[in-house]
This record gives structure tokens, C-alpha cells and sequence, in this order.
């Protein structure tokens, strides 16, 4: 009798693969002339390089998204963003639940591995959640920006301005349809608009916060002390890394003349949107050109640290961040623990931080040193760049559409890592298997 072999992905290779395919999906919609308002093919590498960008959520761009696209190709971008934001298991499980399917212990871990949640229980509930929130949060920020847009635009344009530009920061992924006035200038026209401005920031940190913060919150309201220590984790974190880099932004920019044309309202508000967009939305109210070494350098740090886990932003994660700071807290008080708001982080959480930070420094150096390799550009364009793709952002120095082919797909190859993880793909195709104590002796080495 044969015995029957049935290979079944894990999750994290159903993670994988979907966005992969996602990605590939809207690659060749985007080829298509119906996509292009030229009517004509657009070469595969750009579509792919788009795709990539749109479904990792980053917003870099070859074309303007409103010159080159077609209504029709610019909804498949918005799809991608919107699918790539919340996560595609979250919208496949929706999708069943409401035909009133059960949804196996299989899917419920694809979910789990793609949300990043903590646990199984109840993640089908979460789903659902995810999907309100996300609406209330992208209707109300359309309906703001409408106030704005509608006026400039006329009605039905500025209605789909407002929705487009919504989800993209809500997302955190920093499309734009402002070309029409000025190819690839963001929004550079708002950077003395307080309803611009604000409520795209404010989609920015909500999007960015994550979706179990929201829940947590939603459940204790004020009650601070009932917080789980995820959430006082990034919500401290995250203030800090508004407040902190917005007071040396506005230290280093005080003689940059062309900022304060505007007055110092504006110049404050641009300030504080610079402040915000590198985590990880992608927009700009003021051309980077005009910006100082000083501020590229805070602009690539916080690119590098991103948003917060089970969000809709990328990079090494807010809560990556602070923990180094307690561990660093812990060495200076020569502590064997590492403690954040009186509770002891494990061993495991210590080395899963260590390897997502290692790998991230990685990915940037070779990255950006590939970019140097293969294009004639300055060590600060590329690696902030690589910054930007990396960390899913997808602010430029002006370079990314005169990159060649091959600086292209580091940068695809950059966007992809940033949004699964690189830990996630390791684990995805090298297998899983459980851990095994070592039988090895301990010898202490030097450090520092």
C-alpha cells in the first residue's frame, strides 16, 4: 500500500508567497496600456518595481502616480496599498466569516503569522475589528481632507483625492496624486495647511500605532495602568520619537531661509510633518533638497525604526527600539535583566530583537553599497535611499527614477524585506523546526 505525501505550506510560507504573488498580480495589471495614459505597455521592471512599492506599503516611485496612471491603474495601486496595509489574510478571513464559513485552525495561524498577533484565540474577532477601525479611521480622515480637496478640485475629484490620500496614510505608504500640478512634488503645496498637514500626520501615527494598541486602548479607555505593556511601550515610544527629533529639526533648520518664507506657523507645521512622515508614510510638505545633512541623518534613523508590530508600517519596530534602551539602562546598572515599566523581558524576546536588528543593518549596508556599486550617485542618496525602501517609507532625494535596472531590484528586493521581514522569510524557506537546548559548554568572551 503507497502512502500518500501531501506537502502543505506553513503560514509563514502562505505570507510569503501571497504577498508575492500580490505583488505580482498588480505588476501585470500595471503593464497594461489600459493602465498607462499613454495607452502604451509599460516596461515590466517599473510596473514591478510600483507593485512592489504599493503592496510593501514604502511609496517609491518611477512615475508620478497621477501623470503616468490611469484612473484604473491608479485604483490598483490603492487596492494594493490597502491590501499590503492591513495585511491580505486579514481581508481573505473577513471575507469568509462573512459567508459564514469556518475558518480552520490553519488559516487562524496564517492570520496569526500575518498580523503578527501574540495568539491564536479570538483572532477571527480581531479581524474583524482591524477592518472597522480601519474604515472609521480612513473615513474620517477622507472626510477632512474632502473639506480641503472638494473645494480645490470639484466635488467628485476631490471626493477620490480625499479617499485616495487617506488610505495611502493610513497605510502608511505615501502615494500621491499632487502631479498634476508639479510632477513628484507630494505635498508640498499643504505645507502651511493645518488640515492637510494634521490629518494626514494623524493617519500616519493612528496607522502606525497598530492594531492591538487600538484594541487595548478601545477596552481600558484612560485607565493607563491596565495597559498591556505592549501598548505603554509604543505609546511612549512613539511620543517620543515625534517630540524629541521635532525640536532637533526645528534646531537645525532655524537658518534654512527658504522654510520660513512661509512665517513660523509654517514653518513649525512642516517641521512637525517631517517629524512624522519618515515612520513610515512617505510624504513630504518641503522639498529635501533644501534640508540639512543633520536632518537627513534623523530622517534615515527614523526610517530605520518605523512604526510599531501588527501595524500598517514597516521597519525594525518602535518596540525594537526601546528595548535596546532598556538593555542599555540595564548594562549602565549592571542588571541581569532587562525591564521596561517593572516587567522583565525574556531571553527569547532579547535574542528575536538582537536578529531583527542585526538583520536590518545588514540589509541597509549591503544595500546601499549595492546602489553605490551600480549607479553614479553620493553615499548619502543611496543609502537613504536604501533607508527609505527598507524601512517602507518612501521618501527620495530625487533619485529612484533615474536608477538602472539592477538598483532597482535592490530596491524591490529592500521593500520586500522591509514589509514581510527578513526573520519571517529565513524562517519561511529555511523551515521551522523546534528549538533544541545546546549540550555545549559556556565560556564567556569579551564585550565591549
Amino acid at each position: 500500500m503507497k502512502r500518500k505525501i501531501t506537502r502543505v505550506l506553513s503560514p509563514l510560507r502562505v505570507v510569503v508567497l501571497g504577498y508575492f504573488l500580490i505583488i505580482l498580480t498588480g505588476a501585470l495589471l500595471l503593464c497594461l496600456p489600459i493602465s498607462s495614459r499613454a495607452g502604451t505597455w509599460t516596461p515590466f521592471h517599473d510596473t514591478l518595481f510600483t507593485a512592489t512599492s504599493a503592496t510593501c506599503v514604502t511609496g517609491l516611485i518611477v512615475y508620478d502616480t497621477y501623470t503616468h496612471w490611469t484612473l484604473f491603474g491608479q485604483i490598483v495601486i490603492i487596492a494594493m496599498i490597502q491590501v499590503g496595509g492591513i495585511g491580505f489574510m486579514t481581508l481573505a478571513i473577513s471575507a469568509l466569516s462573512f459567508t459564514k464559513r469556518k475558518i480552520g485552525l490553519r488559516g487562524r495561524f496564517t492570520m496569526q503569522e500575518d498580523v503578527g498577533a501574540n495568539q491564536i484565540g479570538g483572532i477571527v474577532r480581531m479581524t474583524r475589528f482591524i477592518l472597522l477601525g480601519t474604515a472609521i479611521f480612513e473615513g474620517a480622515g477622507a472626510l477632512l481632507l474632502a473639506t480641503r480637496f472638494c473645494p480645490q478640485f470639484g466635488f467628485w475629484k476631490g471626493l477620490y483625492f480625499a479617499v485616495f490620500h487617506s488610505i495611502s496614510a493610513f497605510c502608511n505608504a505615501g502615494f500621491d496624486l499632487m502631479g498634476g500640478s508639479q510632477p513628484f512634488s507630494s505635498l508640498t503645496a499643504y505645507a502651511g495647511d493645518p488640515i492637510v498637514s494634521l490629518t494626514i500626520s494623524g493617519l500616519i501615527v493612528i496607522g502606525g500605532l497598530g492594531f492591538f494598541v487600538w484594541y487595548d486602548i478601545l477596552r481600558n479607555r484612560l485607565r493607563i495602568r491596565r495597559y498591556k505593556l505592549h501598548t505603554k511601550v509604543v505609546l511612549l515610544t512613539t511620543f517620543l520619537l515625534i517630540l524629541i527629533p521635532f525640536l532637533l529639526l526645528v534646531f537645525f533648520e532655524r537658518n534654512t531661509q527658504e522654510l520660513h518664507a512661509g512665517g513660523t506657523g509654517e514653518y513649525l507645521l512642516s517641521m512637525l510633518f517631517q517629524t512624522i512622515t519618515p515612520r513610515t508614510a512617505g510624504f513630504n510638505s518641503v522639498d529635501y533638497g533644501l534640508l540639512s545633512d543633520a536632518t537627513i541623518i534623523v530622517s534615515v534613523f527614523l526610517m530605520l525604526v518605523g512604526g510599531s508590530p501588527s501595524s500598517t508600517a514597516g521597519g525594525m519596530k518602535t518596540t525594537t527600539l526601546a528595548t535596546w534602551f532598556a538593555g542599555l539602562f540595564s548594562v549602565l546598572h549592571r542588571r541581569k535583566t532587562v525591564e521596561l515599566f517593572h516587567r522583565r523581558m525574556s531571553e527569547d524576546a532579547m535574542l528575536q530583537i538582537v536578529s531583527v536588528s542585526a538583520m536590518y543593518m545588514l540589509l541597509f549596508f549591503i544595500g546601499g553599497t549595492l546602489v553605490c556599486a551600480f549607479d553614479p550617485v553620493s553615499m548619502k542618496e543611496s543609502f537613504f535611499e536604501v533607508a527609505s525602501a527598507l524601512g517602507t517609507v518612501g521618501l527620495t532625494l530625487g533619485i529612484t527614477p533615474d536608477l538602472s535596472v539592477p538598483s532597482l531590484l535592490v530596491l524591490i528586493a529592500m521593500m520586500f524585506f522591509g514589509r514581510v521581514g527578513g526573520i519571517t522569510l529565513l524562517l519561511a524557506f529555511h523551515g521551522q523546526h523546534g528549538a533544541t537546548p545546546s549540550k555545549y559548554p559556556i565560556e564567556k568572551i569579551n564585550i565591549g
